[in-house]
């Protein structure tokens, strides 16, 4: 079985690389992803797979349909690109200014359109029903999961699957754990509003500038010493925005961050902490502010039997020495956590790096890539888990 799954897929990559290619070089964001969709739905239409669209607005869905089968898998790709500008010199680069595929959702759609074909190829094999989900607007909050859900996605559905590359692990190798996998991002804006002035007489000015300063350093702490050690969180400053001329100081600055954590009563306290800091701080320098705080994606939760199924697939495909098990969890945030919500899941790290070739750099870098070579693997995983 190893071998005839590896043989389709080697059989399928250049093509599954072209389709990639012509999505990374047309990338749409958010829910406006009509493009691809539309190349995903003809490619199932091709392999015989009865094909919904606008699921979840412009989702697509596609169900292989079993007979005898008394289990549904579903399988999960995500579709859009993000609002950065790419700077790499590969042949198939982004065309539009602003946009590019920088964190892979380019090579989960073609590896999905692959696996469909393999499993199409190989359905009299099959055991359980396969549904395959591509979603729109995984990078924007609230996402395309919720809309998808809303429509009727799982419905009927027993497991679900996603991967994602990460070229943080070498081409060859898989990497999950059980339990919290992702962790819920929240983010935060912060206007601090003072009195403005000229530069040459502070004294007369409530400087907003040296309160957002003070609050930023006095927030490196909230983790540190409010957060159990054995608890992963972390607060990040991203944004810090004030004034307009070097001899002026300014009446406001805006800031803005991202609180993240593994469990939703870590995020509650750092959220309570940053405003009670806030709070304090803008108040001693006789300031004001306002405080906008958006809960972001859940924890994205990996199911033990789901993660059993992966296991079993992966080192069947691989070899044990090459499935990283268990991984830390990572703090960045998913919305495929809220399929983990509704239903057993489980979400895999496809390795994609290559140091040899350059490509090292982590997803929404703008010289992000991945060594192609990686969607054999992702597809041969895929292809597997609908196969058991």
């Amino acid at each position: 079985m190893k071998n005839m799954i590896f043989e389709q897929c080697h059989q399928l990559f250049d093509e599954i690389v072209d389709i990639r290619r012509d999505i990374h070089q047309h990338p749409e964001l958010g829910f406006d992803v009509e493009r691809t969709a539309g190349i995903a739905a003809d490619a199932l239409d091709v392999f015989d797979i009865p094909v919904r669209t606008g699921i979840g607005k412009t989702g697509v869905v596609g169900d292989l349909e079993v007979t005898g089968a008394t289990k549904r898998i579903a399988l999960r790709a995500d579709m859009d690109a993000l609002p950065i500008q790419e700077q790499t010199n590969v042949p198939y680069k982004s065309k539009i200014d602003g946009k590019a595929h920088l964190c892979g959702h380019d090579a989960h759609t073609a590896m999905l359109i692959g696996t469909a074909r393999i499993l199409s190829n190989l359905r009299n094999q099959l055991k359980a029903n396969i549904r395959f989900i591509f979603q729109p607007c995984e990078e924007t909050f609230p996402g395309g999961a919720k809309a998808m859900i809303a429509d009727g996605v799982l419905e009927d559905v027993d497991e679900i699957y996603g991967i994602h590359v990460f070229p943080l692990y070498p081409v060859g190798k898989y990497a999950t754990c059980t339990g919290p996998m992702l962790a819920q991002s929240d983010t935060f804006e912060i206007t601090i509003t003072g009195r403005g002035g000229h530069a040459a007489f502070p004294h007369l000015t409530v400087d907003p500038i040296v309160i957002g300063a003070e609050f930023v350093n006095a927030a490196q702490s909230i983790v540190s010493r409010n957060v159990d050690p054995l608890d992963s969180a972390v607060v990040s400053i991203t944004q810090f925005h004030g004034g307009d001329a070097k001899n002026v100081i300014p009446p406001s600055v805006t800031l803005g961050g991202t609180v993240r954590a593994l469990d939703e009563e870590v995020n509650v306290r750092v959220r309570s902490q940053l405003e009670s800091l806030l709070n304090g701080i803008v108040n001693a320098h006789n300031g004001t502010y306002t405080f906008t705080y958006q809960e972001g994606c859940p924890v994205t939760y990996n199911h033990e039997p789901c993660v059993e199924s992966v296991l079993t697939s992966a080192h069947t495909l691989v070899g044990e020495e090459n499935v990283i098990y268990p991984i830390s969890p990572i703090l960045g945030g998913e919305d495929f956590a809220y399929y983990s919500q509704h239903i057993p899941a489980c979400f895999v790290m496809v390795g994609a790096g290559n140091e040899q070739k350059g490509i090292v750099n982590m997803c929404h870098h703008p010289q992000f890539d991945i060594d192609e070579s990686c969607m054999v693997y992702g597809m041969a995983l895929t292809a597997s888990l609908g196969l058991m």
